[in-house]
């Protein structure tokens, strides 16, 4: 797809969005509401996006202010949704979830726009990052030239609908997403650093291309087969484990936005619902951690590791 036909495509595709997310709206407010918990996080001033987590106060809201909340939170998607003083580049979540009395008529209409809203929302993300055929580096200039001031994270985030659980609880999760990765892929991409003579600062153009050709020699150095991994830090995010009783089960998901929860009029399920507790790294426990194999500290600014 050439620019002209991505720039066309985003803006449909963005606008179906919104028509879709009113729509959602506008159905959900007629629906009665059996419970509505959201639990409202600390948001994160500019200036201070990387700042290290370890404590994280909730403030938890019930019933009407809890629904009305998550419904705007919904439609949350530009920078001028949020305070002057707010950094639009860290994340914004609203973990909770909101529950429906439906027919079954009413649950089916429902997830039908829910889902096409999620369609439109994985549409907009493959237009952004793969038709459009813009380099990463480009995809900021290319989406606020056009949509001025959209928080993209929002944009792509979709919704969960869920019918008739037993339970939702929520937690937090802490973890790191690892990579495994090989001598060539590594090698590769560091000269493409090499080669593309640019300053990083703190360095100037000399000093990081001298940087970079340290860790290339290191690099080389290590065996053909050796197993490095990249294993990068995720900041902790809220989660929510949802229980179903007849089929003895639980699953569990990402909590960035409010659940919508359906009950069905012939459903004798009264919803149980847990709340989010304060976050607390100094005291997280873990389930179950599986004994890893351990590892050395390669490139510290790539968090690539290898095996030992």
């Amino acid at each position: 797809m050439n620019k002209y036909l991505s720039i066309e495509s985003l803006t449909s595709c963005f606008k179906r969005q919104e028509e879709k997310l009113s729509e959602m709206i506008g159905l959900l407010i007629d629906y009665p509401l059996i419970d509505a918990r959201v639990f409202e996080l600390p948001q994160i001033e500019k200036g201070e996006e990387h700042e290290q987590i370890t404590e994280i106060q909730v403030n938890p809201l019930k019933d009407n202010e809890a629904l009305n909340l998550g419904l705007r939170f919904y439609q949350k998607l530009f920078i001028h949704h949020n305070n002057p003083n707010i950094s639009s580049k860290a994340a914004s979540r609203l973990p909770g979830a909101l529950c429906f009395s439906v027919s079954h008529q009413q649950y089916k209409k429902a997830v039908s726009v829910i889902n096409e809203v999620n369609q439109f929302k994985a549409e907009l993300e493959n237009i952004v990052t793969k038709e459009s055929g813009i380099s990463k580096e480009q995809r900021f200039e290319f989406v606020h030239n056009h949509l001025r001031g959209l928080i993209t994270l929002n944009a792509y985030r979709t919704i969960t609908p869920l019918l008739n659980p037993d339970s939702i609880n929520f937690g937090w999760a802490n973890k790191n997403i690892i990579n495994k990765v090989t001598k060539q892929q590594i090698l590769e991409r560091l000269e493409k650093s090499h080669n593309a003579g640019r300053a990083v600062p703190p360095y100037s153009s000399e000093q990081w291309a001298a940087l970079v050709e340290l860790e290339i020699t290191d690099i080389k150095k290590l065996p053909d087969d050796a197993v490095l991994k990249i294993k990068r830090p995720v900041k902790v995010q809220p989660i929510t484990r949802v229980w179903y009783s007849a089929l003895q089960k639980q699953v569990q998901y990402a909590c960035p936005l409010p659940v919508i929860v359906f009950y069905t009029e012939d459903s004798e399920i009264k919803p149980k619902i847990g709340t989010l507790p304060d976050y607390n790294a100094n005291i997280i426990k873990h389930r179950y951690k599986p004994k890893a194999k351990p590892l050395e500290l390669i490139i510290p600014r790539l968090h690539l590791y290898r095996e030992i």
